[in-house]
């Protein structure tokens, strides 16, 4: 099915999506939540292999100032990871989702986990957090470090200001609120403990930005079913860097997802014919 590019009005902002499928079919959809510096476009081809793979439908957004989507309020806030969970649910609503698996990359994941653990909202049946954040590590601070000498050296800038409206403002939001000092004590992993849905953690073992510590949080700390997938030899996107795996890996986790209350029936993704390792 070819890509549906569009945009929602959600609290007032206008928000770049993207749909495969549709709510209509009645399947369970998901959502994907992207990293830090991504948008629609920086997913690539991985929306199109996830819907082909499963059989599901897939929608992504543009959070603000990110992509396309109507700039975000600046500096951002201590809080900023749960006021963007909390803000899911609106998201979903726009869209017209209900049975929904969420699929958070980074940042993104750090948004999947919270929205889980203090939305409360009954569409989750599941999530899938790909090299998700949960503490502040100086492998972190120091990823990003790196990754300001490459913005002021222009070839990141250039890369992405190609996806985003303003890659200026959005990577100095990125790189103001990590590397602010009074960030250094975030730490969410004690709201793991209200995460009940089914939890898929993915990452790679060569990560720049987050240790296999970020793996033993989320598994260790959420209240429901978690496990865990560490690929040797990934950096931080396994989703375009081992995308075989990655797919497999989430096929296998949808069709184990029990059903959900209210009696709906398991999430019904098709095989890849490929195997997680």
């Amino acid at each position: 099915m070819e890509a549906g590019r569009g945009f929602l009005e959600v609290d007032g902002a206008r928000l770049e999506t993207l749909w495969l499928g549709g709510p209509a079919s009645g399947d369970p959809v998901l959502v994907l939540l992207h990293e830090a510096l991504g948008c629609v476009g920086l997913w690539r081809d991985f929306p199109q292999r996830l819907h082909a793979a499963t059989g599901l439908p897939v929608f992504a957004w543009s959070r603000r100032g990110h992509g396309r989507s109507d700039r975000e309020p600046l500096p951002r806030p201590l809080d900023f990871h749960r006021r963007e969970a909390v803000a899911v649910p609106r998201v979903l609503d726009a869209a017209g989702i209900g049975r929904c698996v969420l699929f958070g990359h980074s940042d993104g994941a750090t948004i999947a986990l919270l929205c889980a653990a203090l939305a409360g909202d009954p569409r989750i049946a599941g999530l899938v957090a790909e090299a998700p954040h949960t503490l502040v590590e100086e492998l972190t601070l120091a990823g990003i470090r790196t990754a300001c000498r490459r913005f002021d050296a222009g070839e990141l800038r250039a890369r992405l200001a190609r996806h985003h409206d303003d890659a200026d403002a959005l990577f100095a939001a990125w790189c103001g609120l990590w590397l602010d000092p009074r960030f250094r004590a975030w730490d969410v992993r004690p709201l793991l403990a209200r995460v009940r849905v089914p939890v898929l953690v993915i990452q790679g073992d060569g990560d720049p930005y987050g240790s296999l510590a970020q793996v033993e949080a989320v598994v260790g700390g959420c209240a429901g079913p978690a496990e865990s997938l560490v690929l040797a030899g990934c950096g931080h996107v396994p989703h375009l860097e081992r995308p075989a795996e990655v797919l497999a890996a989430v096929a296998d986790f949808l069709r184990r997802l029990p059903a959900a209350a209210g009696g709906s029936a398991p999430v019904p993704a098709r095989s890849t014919g490929e195997r997680r390792p």
